[in-house]
């Protein structure tokens, strides 16, 4: 039996419109803010915005750095950006008190690159276990922080098992090398970096997802007032992401190129290794059945329980208000070919 499509529209799904704009003379201009730097992470914006896939679509988009997946979601609520790259479980508890101004509308992240990284030598290994009584670095406000009492649930150990040393996110990589804490929170795609100042092999790598963990990441979301006053800018803008998603995954390599036109800087290798990483969250297991962008709606109310309970939230968001994917294209161009 085929599987309902999750939060579909009652009307025909605004994905099968079909002709997009090319090159309109009055395009829509969208604002879209990351979460974080420009990285290899987020390579797929960057390549739809440098191959032309969102002016073909009839938008003028910007593309914005940010300051944390939390951060995001308030930039977009609060108007001062069309759409953004933000945390599902934030965005969870954000609905708890704000419903009704920000949806999901492209699941990046089919499993949230959470981890916390640590230093072999003082002490840390695979098991969750071995971070008690650490110093565990983190910034403020964060999305893998905030995660941290659900997978300590899944993998059998107390949420207060540690010391949290708040810092600033450029700062972790610093702390960690100077030895001033054990280990920090990352993104692991964002741990890249610190892997060129330590040897992977020195460092243990605690994935959450490893503790059974089953969460989405990092989506595109929507501001509600973009969904109900012009749904086929959101329509476009999804689906030339697609193709900046489907075509990074295809060839990494000439998508980094994309990230470096963007940041000079970078090495374009470096940001390759990081899309490896990213990829293997992008591409989770799901994927192969639904499609990249998709969820799972079982997945997505076990979340929303979650989240509810860790968190102690007043009222249960509905599941089904946090995601709005009737802008998706086709299965058939979200599917990866093996």
């Amino acid at each position: 039996m085929q599987r309902r499509h999750f939060i579909q529209s009652t009307a025909a799904s605004l994905a099968t419109i079909a002709t997009p704009f090319v090159f309109a003379q009055n395009p829509t201009r969208i604002k879209f803010t990351l979460d974080f730097r420009i990285s290899g992470q987020t390579a797929p914006f960057l390549l739809a915005l440098y191959k032309d896939y969102y002016k073909e679509e009839g938008l003028d988009v910007s593309i914005d750095v940010g300051s944390g997946s939390v951060a995001s979601i308030t930039r977009t609520a609060s108007g001062a950006y069309d759409l953004g790259f933000g945390d599902i479980s934030s965005l969870i508890e954000f609905n708890a008190s704000q419903p009704g101004l920000v949806q999901a509308v492209y699941q990046y992240y089919n499993r949230a690159p959470f981890a916390i990284i640590g230093r072999k030598d003082k002490g840390i290994t695979s098991d969750f276990k071995s971070l008690q009584g650490k110093r565990i670095a983190a910034a403020a406000v964060e999305s893998t922080r905030r995660c941290w009492p659900m997978a300590a649930k899944h993998a059998g150990v107390k949420a207060d098992a540690f010391e949290w040393v708040t810092t600033d996110f450029s700062a972790r990589d610093n702390v960690i090398v100077r030895g001033d804490v054990d280990g920090a929170t990352y993104f692991h795609d964002s741990a890249v970096s610190l892997f060129q100042r330590i040897k992977p092999d020195e460092l243990s790598v605690l994935s959450f997802a490893s503790t059974g963990l089953a969460v989405y990441g990092n989506a595109v979301l929507a501001a509600t007032r973009l969904i109900n006053e012009n749904p086929k800018a959101v329509t476009a803008f999804v689906r030339a992401t697609n193709r900046g998603v489907m075509e990074t995954i295809a060839n990494p390599i000439a998508a980094m190129a994309y990230v470096k036109q963007r940041e000079p800087m970078v090495d374009e290798k470096v940001e390759a290794e990081r899309w490896r990483i990213t990829q293997s969250y992008v591409l989770g297991a799901d994927t192969r059945e639904h499609g990249v962008g998709d969820v799972r709606k079982a997945f997505v109310e076990q979340q929303v329980a979650e989240v509810s309970e860790t968190f102690g939230l007043k009222s249960k968001p509905d599941a089904a208000a946090v995601y709005n994917l009737s802008f998706l294209p086709p299965k058939a161009e979200r599917m990866v070919k093996a």
